[in-house]
C-alpha cells in the first residue's frame, strides 16, 4: 500500500535536511517509486526535483542526468503540472545538469555543446538574463583549456544582468576568483573571494569551496598564516559534505606543498571512498592527483614503505599508492583528453605531478601522527666538498678547543665532529683530546644518566692519564650528578663528599684551577638540588632545601671573591639560580626573582649571554606569578633571543610556550597564539607531540577564541582533544578544553555539539569538591540544547543546573534556570507548568531584596509568557479569556518596570523597556491615551541625551515613536 501524498512530502523535506551520502540518494530512490504510484503528477514532479538535489550533493553526480530529462520531458509535455516553485527548480537546474557534463568523460563533447545552446535557446524563451548561461560557457572553455573562448565568456557573464538564474553572489565570485587563478591572477583572486571568505556572501557551499580554493594562492602570495587559517576553518567545513571531494583534493595538496604529509595522510584516511567514488570523475582526478603528489612525497622524504591508507582490499604503502595514484589520474585524464580532442587535461594533471613545496614546513596547530623517522639524507658527491677546503683534524681540534675555553653551547657538537673525524680516518687521539670527547658525551644532555655516568668516568681515567688531575676530579663530580640524575641520590653524596676536599687540596697547591674546583662544588649542590625534588615528606624536603642552600652559598663563598677570574662567572651564576630556588620552595618569590635576575646578570657581565636562558627563563616564570608581566615578557624574550641558536627543538618548545604564556598574561593574545603555535610545532620536532605539544595546542584554542578565530580553535581543540585525557593531563585541562570547545562550537552555530562537549565535562566536574564549575557546565549545555530546539534534553540540563545551584545557595543562577524551563514548557504547549515555573522563580526572588533585578526580569517574562501563549489578539468583550490575558499580562508589565527602577539607575535602559512593553500592550487593549502616557514617560526618562550617544536611548525613542505611530494608525 502507498502512502499518502502529504507523507511522501513530508517525508521528502525531511529527507532534504539528512546528510550528504548514500544513504540519501537511496531514500530519494524509494520515495520517487512511492511517488509514481500515487499518481500525482506535481508530486511526482517533487520527487523528480529532488532526487536531483540529493544527486547533485553527493558522489553519485553522473546520475541526475537521467531525471532531468524526465523532468524536461515532463514540463515539454504538461507544462501546467509546474507550480512556480517548481519551474524555477527545473530552470535552475539546468545549469547544474549542463555544468557537470564536463566531469564526465563519457559524454561526448557535441552533446555537452548541444545541452549548452538548449539551455541557452530555453532561457532566453523564459526571459532570463544569459549570465548563467555565460558562466557555464566558461566553464566549458576552462575544461578545453580554451583562453580566447573563456575571456569572451568570461567578459559576457559579468556584462550581463543579474536575474533570478544567476547563481548566488558566494559562488559567482568564487567561480570568478578561479578563472583569475587559471589565468596566474592570484592577487586579483583574493580579491574577488574576499567578500566571500569574510562572510558577508555564503551559501550551503561557500565559503567551504573558496576556502580550500585559496590555499594555494594564499602560498604564492606570501601568506602563510591566513593559508594556515583557511585550511583549519576550511577543512571542518568540508569533512562532512561527501560532494566536496575537490575541495577536499586542495586541503591534501596545501598540506602535501607545505610539509604537512602526515596531516595530508590523516585526510585521506577520513574518506576511503573518495578513491573509489565514481560518479564524478572530474573530482577523482583531482583527488588522485593529489594522492599521488602527496605520496611522491613521502616517497622522496625517505617514508616510501610507510603504510598508508588508500582503495579497499590492499594494503597500501606511499610507494605503491604513489603508482596506483599517478596511474589512474593520468588514465583518466587521457580519457578525457580523447573526449576533447586535444591534451590539455593530461598536461595539466602532469603539471600538478610536478609541483614542488612551497614552504619547508608551516605549522597548523595540530598535530597528525608523525611518518617514521626519515630516511637520512644522502650523502653529497665528493665533489660539493672538496677536501682542500674541508677542514682537517688538527684544525677541527683547534676549533673545539677554542669552543670549549670559550664556554660556547656548540663546543659538544664540535667534539662529536672531531670524534666522528677521527673514527673515520682510524687516528688514535692523544689522552687529553680523548679525555675531553667522552667528557663532551657525558655533557649531552640527551643521553641517558648511567650512560652519562660512564663517559665522565672514562674522561677522569684520560685526563688522569694525560696529566691533568683537576679536570679528572671535576669529571669525577659530573659523573657523581649523573647517579644522581638515575635516581641514585646517596650515592652521589657519597661520592661527591671527597671530590670536594679532592678539588680544594688541588686547587690550594696549584694542581686545580678555580673554574674546575668550582665545578666540583657546583655538583655537589646539584646533587642537593636533586634530593630536595626527590624528598618524599615535608620533613625531609627542607632538610633538603636548608641542605641545597649550604652548597650554594659554599659555592659562592669560593667564586665571588675571585671575581672574573679563570671563567667562574656560569658558577657564580648557578649559585644564585640555586638560592631563587631555594626561595622560591620557601615561597618568598620576590627574593627568588632577584636571586634570578641577579644569575642572568652575572654571566650577562662575562659575556655569556646563552648560559643565561635558563634564569631569564625562570625570572620571567616568578615575576608572572607576581604580575609583573612587563619583567616576565622582557626575560622570556630574552631567553629565546639568547637560546633560540642552540637548545634544540625540545628548548625551542618550551622557551616558545613560557613566552606564550607570558603574553597572553598581559592580554597580548595574537602573538600569544603565534608563539603557541610555534611551541606545538617544535614539540613534534622534538618528539613530545603527545605531551608538550598536547598542552600547547590546548592554549592555543583557548586563546584563539578571545580573538574572533572560532573556526581555528574549533578544528585545534577538536584535534587535540582526543590527546587529553583525565588520567595524563587531569581533569582540569580536559574540561578546560571541553568547555573552550564549547564556546567555539557555539560561536560557529553548531548548538548541538557543543552541548555534548560541555555535558561531557560537566560529567567530569560532577565529582569536584567545589560544584560551580559543574553547574556553570550544565547551564551552558541546557542553553546550547534550547538552541537547537532539544526540548526535553535542555529541560533535564538545566533542572540538574538549578539544583546545583540552589546547593551552592546561587539564587540568580537558579532563578534564570526556572524561567527559561518555563519558555521549554510553553514551547511544548504545556503553558500551565510554565506559569508554575515563572511563579516559583518569582518566590525566589521575592524572598531576598538582593535579587530585586531578577525579580522585574521574572515579572517582564511572565508578562511576555502570558501574551505568547495567547492565541490572537485580544476581543472588545470583557470576558474575552486573551483580553483577560493582556490584562494580566499588563500587570506584570507593570511591576516589572517599576521595580526595575527602584532597583538602582543602573537599571533605566530595562525599566524603560518594560514600560514600552506595558505601552504596547495598552495599546493592543485599545486604550490609546494610555499607551501614549506610557510613551511620554520614557521620552522624558531620556531627557536631555543627545542623540546618537547612547545605543540603548537611541532605541528606546525608536520603540516609543513606533508605539505612538500604532496608536494613531489604529484610532
Amino acid at each position: 500500500m502507498s502512502a499518502d501524498a502529504e507523507t511522501i512530502r513530508q517525508a521528502l523535506r525531511e529527507n532534504q535536511d539528512e546528510p550528504e551520502g548514500p544513504a540519501r540518494n537511496a531514500r530519494s530512490e524509494r520515495l520517487l517509486a512511492e511517488a509514481e504510484q500515487c499518481g500525482d503528477a506535481g508530486l511526482l514532479i517533487e520527487a523528480l526535483v529532488h532526487q536531483l538535489q540529493v544527486y547533485n550533493y553527493s558522489s553519485e553526480k553522473d546520475k541526475m542526468f537521467v531525471p532531468f530529462a524526465r523532468l524536461l520531458r515532463m514540463w515539454d509535455e504538461q507544462p501546467g503540472e509546474f507550480s512556480d516553485f517548481m519551474t524555477h527548480h527545473l530552470f535552475w537546474m539546468f545549469k547544474w545538469v549542463s555544468s557537470s557534463m564536463t566531469d564526465q568523460p563519457h559524454i561526448p563533447l557535441a552533446s555537452i555543446e548541444k545541452w549548452q545552446a538548449e539551455m541557452e535557446h530555453r532561457y532566453r524563451l523564459a526571459g532570463y538574463s544569459e549570465r548563467a548561461v555565460r558562466q557555464g560557457e566558461l566553464e566549458i572553455a576552462r575544461h578545453l583549456g580554451d583562453r580566447e573562448r573563456g575571456e569572451r565568456a568570461f567578459t559576457a557573464w559579468l556584462a550581463a544582468d543579474r536575474d533570478r538564474m544567476a547563481n548566488c553572489h558566494a559562488c559567482e565570485l568564487h567561480g570568478q576568483g578561479s578563472w583569475h587563478v587559471w589565468n596566474g591572477r592570484d592577487e586579483e583572486a583574493l580579491k574577488s573571494w574576499a567578500p566571500v571568505l569574510e562572510g558577508e556572501h555564503v551559501c550551503a557551499h561557500e565559503p567551504h569551496a573558496a576556502l580550500a580554493s585559496s590555499l594555494l594562492p594564499l602560498l604564492r602570495t606570501g601568506r602563510a598564516e591566513q593559508a594556515r587559517a583557511h585550511h583549519l576553518r576550511g577543512y571542518r567545513m568540508v569533512r562532512p559534505m561527501e560532494s566536496m571531494r575537490y575541495s577536499a583534493a586542495l586541503h591534501i595538496e596545501f598540506c602535501a606543498l607545505t610539509g604537512n604529509e602526515a596531516r595530508g595522510v590523516e585526510i585521506l584516511a577520513e574518506r576511503p571512498a573518495y578513491f573509489t567514488d565514481s560518479g564524478n570523475p572530474g573530482s577523482l582526478l583531482s583527488f588522485l592527483t593529489v594522492t599521488a603528489l602527496l605520496m611522491d612525497r613521502l616517497v622522496a622524504l625517505g617514508h616510501g614503505g610507510q603504510p598508508v591508507p588508500g582503495p579497499a582490499g590492499t594494503e597500501w604503502t606511499a610507494a605503491s599508492l604513489a603508482v596506483e595514484a599517478r596511474a589512474r589520474a593520468l588514465d583518466l585524464a587521457a580519457r578525457f583528453d580523447a573526449r576533447n580532442g586535444n591534451g590539455y587535461v593530461g598536461g595539466e594533471t602532469l603539471e600538478r605531478l610536478a609541483r614542488v613545496p612551497l614552504l619547508d614546513r608551516l605549522p597548523l596547530g595540530v598535530r597528525a601522527a608523525r611518518p617514521v623517522k626519515a630516511a637520512p639524507a644522502a650523502v653529497r658527491p665528493a665533489a660539493s666538498v672538496p677536501e682542500a677546503q674541508a677542514p682537517d683534524l688538527a684544525a677541527l681540534l683547534a676549533e673545539a678547543y677554542r669552543l670549549s675555553e670559550a664556554q660556547r653551547p656548540e663546543a659538544r657538537e664540535a667534539w662529536q665532529v672531531v670524534g666522528e673525524r677521527a673514527g673515520a680516518e682510524g687516528v688514535d687521539l692523544a689522552p687529553l683530546d680523548r679525555a675531553n670527547l667522552e667528557d663532551h658525551l657525558g655533557m649531552d644532555g640527551t643521553r641517558p644518566p648511567a650512560e652519562a655516568a660512564e663517559a665522565f668516568a672514562r674522561a677522569a681515567g684520560l685526563y688522569e692519564a694525560g696529566g691533568d688531575a683537576g679536570e679528572a676530579v671535576a669529571a669525577r663530580a659530573r659523573g657523581a650528578f649523573a647517579r644522581a640524575l638515575d635516581g641514585a641520590v646517596d650515592e652521589a653524596d657519597a661520592l661527591v663528599a671527597p671530590l670536594v676536599e679532592r678539588a680544594l687540596a688541588l686547587h690550594a697547591e696549584g694542581g686545580a684551577t678555580a673554574r674546575q674546583a668550582s665545578g666540583v662544588l657546583v655538583c655537589r649542590a646539584r646533587i642537593a638540588e636533586q634530593r630536595m625534588l626527590r624528598a618524599p615528606e615535608e620533613k625531609a624536603h627542607e632538610a633538603a632545601v636548608a641542605k641545597l642552600e649550604e652548597a650554594a652559598r659554599e659555592v659562592l663563598a669560593f667564586t665571588e671573591p675571585r671575581g672574573g677570574e679563570d671563567r667562574v662567572a656560569t658558577r657564580t651564576a648557578e649559585a644564585l639560580g640555586f638560592l631563587g630556588d631555594v626561595a622560591a620552595h620557601r615561597g618568598d618569590a620576590p627574593a627568588a626573582l632577584g636571586l634570578y635576575q641577579r644569575a642572568s646578570a652575572e654571566v650577562y657581565a662575562a659575556g655569556l649571554p646563552w648560559a643565561a636562558v635558563e634564569y631569564e627563563t625562570w625570572t620571567a616564570q616568578t615575576a608572572a606569578g607576581l604580575e609583573d608581566f612587563a619583567t616576565a615578557e622582557r626575560a622570556a624574550r630574552k631567553a629565546l633571543e639568547h637560546g633560540e641558536p642552540f637548545v634544540g627543538p625540545s628548548g625551542l618548545a618550551r622557551l616558545h610556550l613560557r613566552l606564550a604564556e607570558t603574553l597572553a598574561a598581559c592580554g597580548q593574545l595574537p602573538e600569544a597564539a603565534d608563539r603557541a603555535l610555534d611551541a606545538s610545532h617544535w614539540a613534534d620536532e622534538a618528539g613530545e607531540g603527545d605531551t608538550l605539544g598536547v598542552y600547547a595546542r590546548h592554549q592555543l584554542g583557548g586563546w584563539l577564541l578571545p580573538l574572533g578565530r572560532a573556526a581555528e580553535a574549533a578544528a585545534v581543540l577538536e584535534a587535540v582533544l582526543p590527546d587529553i585525557s583525565a588520567e595524563h593531563h587531569g581533569e582540569g585541562m580536559l574540561v578546560q578544553t571541553l568547555w573552550w570547545l564549547g564556546d567555539a562550537l557555539t560561536a560557529l552555530d553548531e548548538p548541538r555539539a557543543a552541548a555534548e562537549h560541555w555535558l561531557r565535562a560537566a560529567d567530569v566536574a560532577r565529582g569536584w569538591p567545589e560544584q560551580h564549575d559543574h553547574a556553570m557546565l550544565a547551564q551552558l549545555a541546557g542553553q546550547a540544547l534550547y538552541r537547537a530546539e532539544l526540548n526535553p534534553e535542555a529541560e533535564r540540563a538545566y533542572a540538574r543546573a538549578g539544583e546545583l545551584w540552589r546547593s551552592l545557595d546561587e539564587m540568580p543562577g537558579l532563578v534564570r534556570t526556572l524561567r527559561v524551563r518555563a519558555w521549554i514548557a510553553l514551547r511544548e504547549d504545556r503553558t500551565a507548568e510554565a506559569r508554575t515555573f515563572m511563579a516559583e522563580a518569582e518566590r525566589e526572588c521575592a524572598a531576598r531584596p538582593e535579587l530585586d533585578a531578577e525579580l522585574a526580569s521574572t515579572y517582564r517574562q511572565t508578562a511576555d509568557l502570558i501574551v505568547q501563549s495567547c492565541e490572537g489578539e485580544p476581543g472588545e468583550a470583557p470576558d474575552d479569556p486573551v483580553r483577560l490575558a493582556y490584562e494580566e499580562a499588563l500587570g506584570y508589565a507593570g511591576r516589572a518596570a517599576e521595580t526595575f527602577r527602584t532597583a538602582g539607575s543602573g537599571h533605566l535602559g530595562l525599566s524603560t523597556a518594560a514600560v514600552l512593553m506595558a505601552a504596547w500592550l495598552e495599546a493592543d487593549l485599545g486604550r490609546g491615551p494610555a499607551a501614549l502616557e506610557r510613551v511620554r514617560v520614557v521620552l522624558e526618562a531620556y531627557d536631555g541625551v543627545p542623540e546618537g550617544t547612547d545605543e540603548t536611548v537611541d532605541a528606546r525613542r525608536a520603540e516609543a515613536e513606533s508605539v505612538r505611530a500604532y496608536v494613531t494608525q489604529s484610532a
